[in-house]
């Protein structure tokens, strides 16, 4: 079966039903995953896009958006940034986002969230964005910040929806079962500013990697989020976001 005709039937078989979410009010907490050059500029790193990719565009500029939906009507807005020791790349990928070469900062569209002292920057070391913000101290930065703001529902966005993205979304909501976050109801997760990488088994092996190392993009990313939907997660289609108070 070709890898159209695979991801159509995998989508018809393990469906996903995306909502409409309108935002309405300050109980709403925005958590962006790792849109960092690293992974989301074009030509920056072993784990960027070589060309320019339709669904990363996407997913940067449908984060921005709102981005500045939340600033501007003075909500709450966490962003992880990938951020590796040099020399000790996470297996199995290559070498990446490594502190001090530019690719752990975020990506040109939104690099004003650096200078917005609102915004809550996380710097983590490994995959699981709640994991990487656990401090020396044995306190998580995510779990502090949703209890201090009296964050509701948060929606999450990002890259990749399948890695990164999911894995932080499963924790989360374990960690909302658990009782972490006594306020914290609903996690959202907006497929339109979701985004993963794309290197089908073709590709793979043509470039001497091993099959097992095949990751077709569209195929992945609805994975990604099936599975998230299926620990609990709501998945969106539609944000809207109110104007800016």
């Amino acid at each position: 079966m070709e890898l159209d005709g695979l991801t159509n039937a995998v989508r018809a078989e393990l469906p996903i039903a995306a909502e409409t979410l309108t935002l309405d009010d300050g109980a709403f907490g925005l958590v962006i995953v790792d849109i960092v050059n690293g992974f989301a500029t074009v030509g920056a790193g072993n784990l960027a896009p070589p060309v320019e990719n339709a669904q990363v565009t996407k997913m940067v500029a449908e984060s921005d958006r709102l981005a500045r939906a939340f600033v501007a009507n003075g909500w709450p807005v966490l962003a992880f940034l990938d951020t590796h020791v040099p020399g000790k790349p996470e297996p199995p990928y290559p070498p990446h986002c490594e502190a001090g070469t530019g690719e752990e900062e975020l990506v040109p569209v939104l690099k004003w969230l650096d200078a917005t002292p609102s915004v809550t920057l996380v710097r983590k070391d490994c995959i699981n964005g709640f994991v990487g913000a656990i401090g020396g101290d044995g306190r998580n930065a995510v779990v502090d910040w949703v209890n201090a703001a009296e964050i509701e529902n948060l929606l999450v966005v990002g890259i990749c929806t399948d890695i990164c993205v999911m894995d932080f979304v499963l924790t989360m909501l374990s960690a909302r079962n658990h009782g972490l976050m006594p306020g914290c109801h609903e996690i959202f997760v907006h497929e339109e500013a979701c985004a993963t990488y794309d290197l089908p088994r073709s590709v793979a092996t043509q470039i001497g990697l091993p099959e097992t190392a095949s990751h077709p993009q569209h195929l992945t990313h609805h994975m990604g989020l099936y599975f998230m939907a299926a620990r609990g997660a709501r998945i969106t289609g539609d944000v809207v976001a109110p104007k800016p108070r």
